[in-house]
């Protein structure tokens, strides 16, 4: 019988091209039809090895999912940025590679998340998410958190909606 590992860590530099990887498939999957093809296709481009490499160095942590060997999802999280809001921690980002989704591992990488900005002294957390991404809003509302604010998002020259969900 196999054992199958499964590694929340914090990402090194050498993790970058499949960082990279993880964003470009998952960005692609969740966004398309709703951010516009040109400005989605330059965020996924901008977002290569090389900007990867010095996202590992901060200001934000980021942390991976790694089931046997293989980056399956990474998550960014630091102090909210929502200064307007109470709550002092945000996931900024938490993806995951299509073939990895539904299996448990995003509310693994989402706990891991949460967890650190509770060791670091943040009292609640806050996640944004676009409001008509119905994944990440099921998944957010699934994960215990409350939509109570909203803001809006420029992308090239369209403007969406984004929800911010919050648990104190």
């Amino acid at each position: 019988m196999k054992t199958l590992s499964i590694e929340v860590r914090y990402a090194e530099p050498k993790d970058a091209a499949e960082v990279s990887e993880v964003h470009r498939q998952s960005w692609l999957q969740a966004y398309a039809g709703l951010i516009p093809h040109k400005p989605l296709n330059e965020m996924v481009d901008r977002r290569d090895a090389r900007w990867w490499r010095k996202a590992t160095r901060g200001p934000a942590t980021l942390l991976v999912a790694e089931v046997a060997g293989v980056i399956a999802g990474y998550a960014t999280v630091g102090l909210s940025r929502a200064r307007a809001l109470p709550q002092e921690g945000e996931i900024y980002e938490l993806y995951l590679r299509p073939e990895y989704q539904g299996i448990g591992l995003g509310r693994l990488l989402f706990g891991e998340a949460h967890g650190l900005l509770r060791s670091l002294g943040c009292r609640g957390l806050v996640v944004w998410c676009l409001e008509d991404c119905h994944i990440a809003d099921r998944f957010f509302r699934m994960a215990g958190g409350c939509d109570i604010c909203e803001g809006m998002e420029d992308f090239g020259n369209t403007q969406l909606k984004k929800i911010g969900y919050v648990w104190d």
